[in-house]
């Protein structure tokens, strides 16, 4: 279900899409209907299974430093760091990019930041939960 989701752009959409779909997994592995009225809480006690839309940003902030910290020029770098020049932009809403999420909690520097490693994991647990929040 989560297959490359280091590379998804969460939405809050998306997230309560996978957030639903979670949860009825959860339900059908303990043999549970809706009618039931179990709160989701008790089924996550009973299940043991972490949130996925924590988990998709926990891979996502460890491939980002990853991609960070890449020495030569592959296309994953390059790619992330990629810049449409010589195109008109749509009209409305922006689409959301891979790294405007990180960019909004850590700041356009974030590619500095990744290159220390044991900071980037140290930083890691805090700022999930605050992206986590603004998606």
């Amino acid at each position: 279900m989560t297959y490359g989701c280091q590379t998804w752009s969460m939405t809050k959409a998306v997230g309560q899409k996978l957030r639903v779909a979670q949860r009825a997994m959860e339900r059908k592995m303990l043999g549970l209907k809706l009618t039931d009225k179990i709160s989701c809480k008790e089924i996550r006690n009973k299940t043991q299974v972490s949130d996925i839309a924590q988990y998709i940003a926990k891979q996502k902030w460890k491939w980002a430093g990853h991609v960070a910290r890449l020495q030569d020029n592959r296309w994953t770098l390059r790619v992330t760091e990629w810049q449409p020049r010589n195109c008109k932009r749509s009209r409305g809403r922006q689409a959301r990019r891979w790294r405007d999420d990180i960019v909004r909690t850590m700041g356009n520097t974030w590619t500095r930041e990744a290159k220390d490693k044991e900071e980037w994991r140290r930083g890691a647990e805090g700022l999930i939960l605050q992206w986590m929040d603004g998606a």
